[in-house]
């Protein structure tokens, strides 16, 4: 059944424009509905709604950023059909308007993640980000734990992001990024309450010869955060496979309200430690 899923994934990418159903992508590799769900969100960690939002939103902030459509345009070539229904969704998933999203300093800030497209921001730019949350705070707790390169890999650039979806779409409540490392040990203070996911990214040193290799992680299970203390996480770097989501977060989302459920009692600003 994984090339099932490869090939409704590649379906998606290549019809995200079109009003697509489940129905539709499982009679395209001859399974029933029910089926294709179960074995797609068995396969890619979420469901094929959720990966079909993904591959829209990661386009529309592409198209956002490079490109000078307008609004409108931009709605029409990503599926949707109406101006105000995408820019209210956008609105909520993101933290910023699409109009927002266009800054320059969301373009700086980018970090991408998709089989066809790989960004991280300089690390110089990360650093300066966390500047000023490198001392722990007493209303947040920390993350600690060991980020895991791949065998053989070269040092690489890494983000480590703290986020609250599988599949995120605004920027990080927390992160930390880390130069030319290879396996290492990992710290970030200042984490809200609550129960988070993480992601890391590593931009790896070329070799004579060879282009740059990306590896990313993940948890399996989302990590709860208490105020004043440390959680222990493990992350296990890989090669990004065919069948991820495509992930495009800016770490100028510096305001984004944390959904329901996260135990915060006020709003919350970027927190980052260099």
């Amino acid at each position: 059944m994984l090339a099932a899923v490869q090939d409704a994934i590649a379906s998606m990418h290549e019809r995200y424009f079109e009003p697509i159903t489940v129905n539709e992508l499982a009679s395209e590799v001859f399974v029933s509905p029910f089926h294709f769900s179960r074995v797609f969100t068995k396969v890619t960690g979420v469901t094929p709604g959720r990966y079909l939002t993904a591959v829209r939103l990661f386009e529309a902030k592409r198209l956002l950023l490079t490109t000078s459509l307008t609004v409108a345009d931009v709605v029409c070539s990503v599926g949707y059909s109406s101006v105000g229904t995408f820019t209210s969704r956008f609105t909520q998933a993101v933290g910023m308007t699409p109009t927002q999203y266009r800054s320059p300093e969301v373009d700086q800030l980018l970090v991408a993640v998709a089989p066809h497209f790989r960004r991280l921001p300089a690390l110089e730019v990360l650093q300066n980000a966390g500047r000023s949350c490198a001392v722990p705070q007493w209303d947040g707790g920390s993350i600690i734990g060991r980020v895991e390169m791949p065998t053989g890999s070269m040092p690489a650039t890494v983000l480590v992001g703290v986020f609250a979806d599988a599949i995120p779409q605004r920027g990080p409540v927390a992160f930390k990024g880390m130069r030319e490392v290879g396996s290492t040990e990992l710290v970030i203070n200042n984490v809200p309450e609550g129960r988070w996911t993480l992601l890391a990214a590593a931009e790896h040193q070329r070799t004579p010869g060879a282009p740059g290799a990306f590896s990313i992680g993940t948890i399996d299970e989302p990590v709860t955060v208490t105020a004043g203390r440390a959680a222990r996480v493990d992350i296990r770097m890989r090669g990004i496979r065919p069948t991820d989501p495509p992930i495009a977060i800016t770490l100028a989302d510096q305001n984004s309200p944390v959904e329901p459920g996260r135990h915060l009692t006020r709003p919350m600003n970027l927190r980052a430690v260099a």
